[in-house]
């Protein structure tokens, strides 16, 4: 199939031709041609599907055929994200998809000034690409008004639910109106998307094209077993001997990145973080500066790289195992992307044994193992097996002790046979509690 089957009008057309875009993905396969139809939308499309194709070309499509001329403060189409790098990112993709096609576009999230915002509201927008909180705080501020909606998209919506932005999303969902056409898009078919499924989609079609929890095919993945004080070491240690070229560096806080990027620049290599700590200025510098190579590392949190959408990616590393197992998946996503090969590599220590255990799970195999020379750990990691977890635990260091000394054997006292025998070894002492002096009759004073 060719996009020209897919319904889709010339402009759009000639845009993704100009861009090189002959052939469809599956989830634009499956998605177009029913959100062309005014259907909602329910998909399970993992990042680097081309799930943004999928519902912005046709959006674009009904935003030029379909309504009344968009008024002041007012939005037609409305993209809903959860983090501001990932509303960047999207919206990029929009105005790529319009070429010269003139419909109003416009970004919001938190972390800069609200004004600019509001100002770029004032001649209402076709499409606006929001996270949650910003989009309140522009109503409150008589911003953004909802009368002229048309159709709301979920993008990542699982991961919006994640970040805790159930509340602001139920305080949205309540302003909008309910004639509209709704796209919701998730990693994942998890029980409260399904609930929120059920409270915003009017008999959806459901599409589906990804193995459930599981990585591109075209990524290879593995471990390392290290030791946590080695991590940095053996992460200098992989750059230089592989000679890697531009590396994508995951840790669990934001503190950890920023001392992560402090040590690799220490060592003199290229490297700046991303975090929710930073401005978001900064954030995109960063971003822009890995993007032209002028950055060979970057370490970044979970939040701050979701949406990252970087070419030509080959290597993603876990310097910490993420704490939800879903974010491996979408870790792991930065890499391999449109038929690529790619290779992510876990830096695990024996501490974060429970987090690998649901990541395999979640996966459905264990990740195959390797020890690199010279940084073989200490405190090993045990084995795992799918449905079990740990199957053996560490062994822990012997003490060298005298046989017998020190030691209580509880199964001899505490003998199934018979119940124990409790003997008193002393008696505790009575404590001697002085009695006050009574006056004799003779020493009472005269009256």
């Amino acid at each position: 199939m060719s996009f020209a089957k897919s319904g889709l009008m010339p402009a759009l057309l000639e845009n993704l031709q100009r861009l090189a875009y002959n052939e469809p993905t599956p989830v634009q396969q499956q998605a177009i041609a029913p959100i062309l139809a005014g259907k909602d939308i329910l998909a399970a499309a993992q990042t680097g599907t081309g799930k943004t194709a999928a519902f912005t070309l046709p959006a674009l499509q009904l935003l030029l055929t379909q309504g009344e001329k968009v008024t002041s403060n007012c939005v037609r189409a409305l993209v809903l994200v959860p983090t501001r790098e990932l509303a960047e990112q999207v919206h990029e993709s929009i105005r790529m998809y319009l070429g010269d096609i003139p419909l109003r576009t416009a970004v919001a999230y938190g972390g800069v000034s609200i004004n600019p915002q509001m100002m770029n509201l004032r001649r209402g927008v076709d499409v606006l690409v929001a996270t949650p909180g910003r989009l309140l705080d522009l109503y409150q501020h008589n911003a953004l008004r909802f009368n002229q909606m048309q159709m709301l998209i979920l993008d990542e919506a699982d991961r919006m639910l994640d970040l805790g932005f159930a509340e602001e999303l139920n305080a949205l969902f309540a302003l909008m109106p309910r004639q509209r056409q709704t796209l919701l898009f998730s990693a994942t078919f998890s029980g409260p998307i399904r609930t929120l499924a059920g409270q915003l989609l009017n008999d959806p079609v459901r599409v589906d094209v990804t193995p459930k929890h599981s990585a591109a095919e075209t990524v290879k993945q593995h471990l390392i077993v290290v030791d946590k004080k080695s991590k940095t070491e053996l992460l200098l240690h992989l750059i230089a001997s592989r000679e890697w070229g531009q590396v994508l560096v995951f840790v669990r806080t934001r503190k950890g990145a920023e001392l992560l990027s402090k040590k690799l620049l220490a060592a003199g290599l290229a490297a700046d973080a991303i975090h929710g700590d930073k401005t978001q200025p900064a954030r995109l510098k960063a971003l822009q500066d890995f993007k032209l190579g002028k950055i060979q590392i970057l370490v970044a949190t979970d939040v701050a790289a979701r949406g990252l959408d970087i070419e030509q990616l080959p290597h993603v590393i876990n310097f910490d195992l993420p704490t939800i197992a879903q974010d491996y998946v979408h870790r792991v996503g930065r890499t391999g992307r449109a038929g690529l090969t790619g290779e992510a590599i876990s830096l695990v220590s024996a501490d974060e044994l429970e987090e690998l255990i649901a990541i395999e799970e979640l996966l459905g195999l264990n990740l195959q193992r390797f020890d690199e020379p010279d940084f073989y750990a200490e405190h090993r990691l045990p084995q795992t097996q799918l449905g079990v977890g740990s199957v053996k635990k560490p062994k822990k260091p012997k003490k060298n002790k005298a046989a017998g000394a020190g030691q209580i054997h509880l199964g001899d006292i505490l003998s199934a046979d018979a119940p124990p025998k409790v003997v008193a070894i002393r008696q505790v002492p009575r404590l001697a509690v002085p009695t006050r002096h009574k006056p004799k009759p003779s020493d009472a004073k005269p009256r």
